[in-house]
């Protein structure tokens, strides 16, 4: 249960549009004043402010990785009583995600047509891309419901997959989730796929700018699930 009260609170704040401003509501969730953070990460109470404030760039994987175990370390050292409460919010979820194996490679190109998608981002990687297999993946489930160290589930057999994320807005989340998870994983997807109500248009920038600097082909569809694991069935093993 620790381990998805840490992945819950760093999800949202790498994923807030004020990662500062939930940097702040964590702490004081907790009762920790600036100084007593500061001190216990080495750092000064004005870095602490300046997060908070907006005045620092939102800070990064590792930053937010120690600001949360820091959190939790602090109220442990007085009995634990916020993740006990806190904990109480957590129930059994269902599963996040679904793994899908093909018998032989499929072609990228061919996936996507199948798919009736359309490639955002690094299409001419599609020519030399072959996957085994795709995962369909609920996008906020897997970011708060998923321990960051046992994304590799996600991957089935061979990171030489699609990853199908779900109930998308406009991208942004399924692929940080896709970042962070290679972050602790050293894997990636062959091939990532945005699903929901939107178009090409209106897929965000940062969503884009992640899947060109990891070279992962992007494609944005709106076919129905139960259309897509029809046309992909007769590949699965």
């Amino acid at each position: 249960m620790v381990e998805k009260l840490r992945n819950t609170i760093a999800g949202e704040i790498c994923l807030s549009k004020d990662p500062g401003g939930s940097m702040k509501k964590w702490r004081e969730i907790f009762g920790i004043s600036q100084t007593e953070l500061a001190n216990k990460l080495h750092i000064t109470s004005s870095t602490i402010s300046d997060y908070e404030g907006g005045r620092r760039k939102s800070p990064g994987i590792g930053v937010v990785a120690r600001f949360v175990e820091t959190l939790i370390e602090i109220d442990s050292g007085r009995g634990g009583k916020v993740v006990k409460q806190l904990e109480k919010d957590f129930k059994p979820e269902t599963e996040a995600f679904e793994a899908h194996e093909f018998f032989s490679a499929m072609k990228g190109g061919e996936f996507m047509k199948k798919i009736s998608g359309t490639c955002v981002a690094n299409p001419s990687k599609l020519k030399e891309t072959r996957i085994y297999g795709y995962s369909l993946i609920d996008s906020m489930k897997v970011i708060l419901d998923v321990p960051v160290h046992e994304y590799m589930r996600i991957y089935g057999k061979t990171p030489e997959r699609a990853l199908i994320f779900r109930f998308v807005g406009n991208g942004r989340s399924p692929m940080i989730a896709v970042k962070i998870g290679r972050f602790s994983t050293d894997m990636k997807p062959s091939i990532v796929v945005l699903h929901g109500k939107m178009d090409t248009k209106n897929v965000d920038p940062i969503a884009r700018k992640i899947a060109e600097s990891e070279k992962i082909p992007l494609i944005v569809t709106q076919k129905s699930v139960e259309e897509i694991k029809t046309e992909l069935k007769k590949f699965e093993s």
